[in-house]
């Protein structure tokens, strides 16, 4: 529309030049023919700067406006608004990062209204639990004793966990988890996880072996985070063997930094699963918590500068590996 108004512009200006020098020439003693000539040059100059113009309007200005469109769009919640692109070498790569920041915000828009749902999800059934026990009570179904009270304990208990959980979550998401490094043995604290679930184990008929290098240094670690990886690395193994196996936990050094490996004898994750399993709230089919104990892991290790993969994972069993570069005491 605004190049269509300039180049009307443009063309009414030239015959307003050509109107004005043919009136001039016949009521002057200038030459016709030459005053002809001189129009066609006018309007050639004109008529070149008004080519110009308008190929600059419409590879330019008219870009502009369409990714202000798009940004007031954007600015109002629609995060599907995309500017068209641009031969304009000027303005193109704005435009590609307009659209790269706009897939961003859809891709977390999204994301943003799965956590809610899922979270709605996740504290529904405990909430159920609590408000069913609590109006049994009421109606006096049953008492008040301490087998139902310790009911609604746990049941409490799962929603604070799961809250935590989102809490760290977030944090590490956000690059705002405080750490509290200081010197840890690794495998000592890989020891204490291993002693603390070997008698659960053993009622599942898991039996839990280590085979540490307590000759590894100490790593300039968070002692409390690094538990709470292990933890949830043993109770995801032991979550996949429900009708018994082995589950080894092994340290080793490497290039002064620590490796923790994590191996089970279960039944393997899904290969259409393995992509999705750090996933917010992924959850396989043998899994009781909350579907965010690997995804605290991952960014709990990347927070120390680390790494956690998958490194295998079939019918004969999962092996993880967390990797713990060595870093300098602050």
């Amino acid at each position: 529309m605004f190049a269509r108004f300039v180049a009307f512009t443009l063309i009414m200006i030239i015959g307003l030049i050509a109107l004005g020098a043919l009136l001039a020439a016949a009521f002057s003693s200038v030459d016709l023919g030459a005053a002809v000539v001189a129009v066609f040059l006018i309007v050639g100059i004109v008529g070149a700067i008004a080519l110009l113009v308008s190929t600059f309007v419409r590879r330019t200005l008219l870009p502009i406006r369409g990714l202000i469109t798009a940004a007031g769009a954007v600015a109002d919640g629609d995060f599907s608004a995309r500017a068209e692109a641009t031969s304009s070498a000027v303005i193109q790569p704005v435009v590609r990062s307009f659209n790269d920041m706009a897939d961003q915000l859809e891709q977390a828009d999204v994301q943003r209204r799965r956590l809610l749902a899922d979270l709605g999800h996740e504290l529904r059934t405990p909430l159920t639990v609590v408000r069913g026990e609590i109006e049994a009570m009421i109606d006096g179904v049953h008492e008040a004793d301490a087998e139902h009270l310790q009911l609604l304990l746990d049941e409490v208990t799962v929603m604070e966990r799961l809250l935590a959980d989102l809490r760290t979550l977030s944090l590490a998401e956000s690059g705002a988890l405080a750490l509290h490094p200081e010197p840890t043995d690794v495998s000592g604290t890989v020891a204490d996880v291993a002693d603390t679930y070997r008698r659960v184990a053993r009622q599942s008929g898991v039996e839990i072996d280590t085979e540490l290098d307590h000759t590894l240094a100490d790593q300039w670690i968070d002692p409390v985070r690094l538990r709470e990886v292990v933890t949830n690395l043993v109770v995801n193994a032991l979550n996949a063997m429900p009708d018994g196996g082995r589950l080894v936990l092994r340290t080793r050094d490497v290039a002064g930094g620590a490796v923790i490996e994590v191996a089970d004898t279960g039944r393997g994750i899904r290969s259409a699963d393995l992509e999705s399993v750090f996933d917010r709230f992924h959850k396989g089919p043998s899994s009781k918590g909350s579907g965010l104990g690997l995804t605290i892991s991952r960014d709990l290790v990347q927070a120390h500068g680390g790494t956690l993969e998958i490194v295998k994972s079939d019918a004969t069993g999962t092996l993880v590996r967390v990797t713990l570069p060595p870093l300098a005491a602050e």
